[in-house]
């Protein structure tokens, strides 16, 4: 079977689609979201979602989170004596997700549809590809979480044309998606986002109104208080989404601090992240060539639009009432999982053909023929960004100084009129005859397809001469033997097993809540861990499960009812 996966910023989520619909797959505890964070503990033992996040809690150096922000970079994490890259942070995820979904279904997963944000670059959607190989994965496709989204929506299911917008705002990334439904084709017409602005950044924003409010700068706190800020911010960002007003409780420097924040005053806090809401949303209409006046609904994607701050400012912005009602978390997953059955031609599901845009220009670097020999190079864009792929475009240049013997074609992406701001993804040299300038011709085809994959080939016109280079992200691609060297090493990082999964979160928790609690709370915290040790060394696995339970219910009637503060 081919399962979808949503590898998020904050949480990831697989799912399949099985008795005629996409079917969510719950985790190791039981829960649909597994937060995108891993720990390495003391013993080098891996750590994976929930129970990282809450072992981090107590020890955030050995904790790393957002790594989805740093793909196909070099950022190198050191979690105590372990360095990991952020494809290797996500190649745990993943394979995380994948064995679940081997235990809920009962069978192998070897093939999978991962979802990235639309404006990923190639480099980005390279290494979530190696990401997944290294996961043991087959990766059939790529696809943009917008894409998903709008195929967990329905688009185009009453067999009616459709031009649609998707705002999709995770936890880390922001995505415009325009495209449009005709024929059983779903065209992509315009992407465009910001790679930087997500839900983490509204909940910053609600740890810098605290720490003003306070007198307090983030250089007074320790990681560990900095932690405890954080996760009390994202419970008050949450409570937003169904009240007006909402707390932040913690203990800092020895002391309990309460303060209480209005969403009208949240709001007001939020009008920069706002105003970066907006030029996307503009950038994506202008390069469609549409205006609001063409789209048929807006839809919202993604946690972070759970804000009533978010959904106000969208139809405030556009006029248009914005669909949310699938779930925000789970829509991208679901949509893959659609996808992923279209591959495996499920006859359950009618086929759409997926089309894509080229997120990025695509070009090289020329010099004008002005009669100048110090002017500045400039870009010569081959592909436009928001071309519909797959495509080939062929641009012609001619050499640019006498006697030259050479032409270096470097292979670019991005939009900036200078080729040094751009993004120098490869290259190719090819030999040309000597002569005045001007007076060899070169062909240059660029050929992209929809699975990324960039064909450039460069052609003397007078010989004959071709040369060619597949772009496979050559800064990050890996061998054949590092894939393998890096398997190897993920699978000699311990991961613990299963079964033990829920046990240690809950010690995990108690651990935290125990540090912040006080008299009565603390002995009875004392209590149930205890009970709870000692019948995970002489019970059962049913009693283990029975006295877990109970610790739970304790842990969760302290915590909601803030008995606990963060500490």
């Amino acid at each position: 079977m081919i399962i979808g996966i949503d590898l998020g910023t904050t949480n990831s989520l697989a799912a399949c689609f099985r008795n005629g619909k996409a079917e969510l797959i719950p985790n190791r505890l039981n829960q649909k979201l597994t937060p995108s964070v891993v720990a390495v503990d003391e013993q080098g033992q891996i750590l994976i979602g929930e129970t990282a996040r809450e072992y981090g809690y107590l020890h955030p150096q050995a904790m790393a989170r957002l790594f989805k922000r740093t793909m196909g970079t070099d950022r190198i994490y050191h979690l105590n004596d372990t360095e990991l890259s952020s494809e290797e942070l996500s190649a745990l995820i993943l394979r995380s997700l994948k064995e679940d979904a081997e235990t809920y279904l009962g069978e192998k997963v070897e093939e999978a549809v991962i979802s990235v944000p639309a404006y990923f670059n190639d480099h980005q959607r390279k290494a979530t590809k190696q990401a997944g190989e290294m996961a043991g994965l087959k990766v059939n496709r790529i696809i943009n979480e917008p894409t998903a989204s709008a195929l967990a929506y329905g688009v185009g299911e009453m067999g009616d044309s459709e031009c649609c917008m998707v705002l999709d705002l995770g936890g880390g990334t922001f995505d415009v998606t325009i495209l449009e439904y005709y024929h059983n084709i779903m065209e992509v017409y315009a992407v465009a986002g910001d790679n930087q602005l997500g839900g983490e950044d509204f909940t910053m924003t609600l740890m810098e109104m605290f720490l003003q409010r306070n007198g307090l700068d983030e250089s007074d706190l320790s990681l560990r208080e900095l932690g405890d800020l954080y996760k009390a911010a994202e419970q008050c960002k949450c409570s937003f989404s169904s009240q007006s007003s909402a707390f932040i409780s913690v203990m800092l420097q020895g002391r309990p601090i309460s303060e209480e924040f209005t969403l009208d005053e949240f709001a007001e806090n939020c009008i920069p992240l706002m105003d970066r809401l907006r030029k996307p949303i503009e950038k994506s209409l202008r390069d469609a060539k549409i205006t609001l006046f063409d789209l048929s609904r807006i839809i919202l994607v993604g946690g972070a639009t759970r804000l009533p701050t978010i959904r106000s400012y969208v139809q405030e912005m556009t006029g248009i009432f914005p669909d949310y009602y699938v779930d925000p978390d789970t829509s991208v997953a679901q949509g893959a999982a659609i996808a992923a059955a279209m591959k495996e031609r499920n006859e359950d599901i009618e086929e759409i053909i997926l089309t894509d845009v080229c997120p990025f220009t695509l070009g090289t670097e020329v010099i004008s023929d002005s009669g100048r020999f110090d002017e500045e190079l400039r870009y010569l864009p081959i592909i436009e960004r928001n071309t519909v792929i797959p495509v080939s475009r062929t641009e012609r240049v001619y050499t640019a100084h006498d006697n030259q013997k050479e032409v270096t074609v470097r292979i670019l992406q991005g939009e900036s009129r200078l080729p040094r701001a751009n993004l120098l993804i490869g290259w190719l040299n090819l030999e040309v005859p000597v002569g005045p300038k001007g007076q060899e011709a070169i062909d240059i085809t660029y050929t992209y397809d929809v699975n990324s994959l960039l064909e450039v080939r460069a052609k003397v016109v007078s010989t004959g001469l071709e040369k060619s280079v597949v772009i496979q992200n050559d800064e990050n691609k890996l061998s054949d033997e590092e894939v393998k060297e890096r398997l190897e090493k993920l699978s000699y990082l311990r991961q613990n097993p299963r079964e033990e999964e829920a046990n240690m979160y809950a010690i995990f928790r108690a651990n935290r809540l125990y540090e912040s609690a006080e008299g009565s709370d603390r002995q009875r915290i004392e209590k149930e861990m205890a009970d709870f040790e000692r019948v995970m060394d002489q019970g059962t696995r049913l009693q283990v499960e029975k006295q877990r339970q109970q610790l739970m219910q304790v842990l969760d009637e302290l915590e909601n009812q803030g008995n606990v503060l963060l500490s």
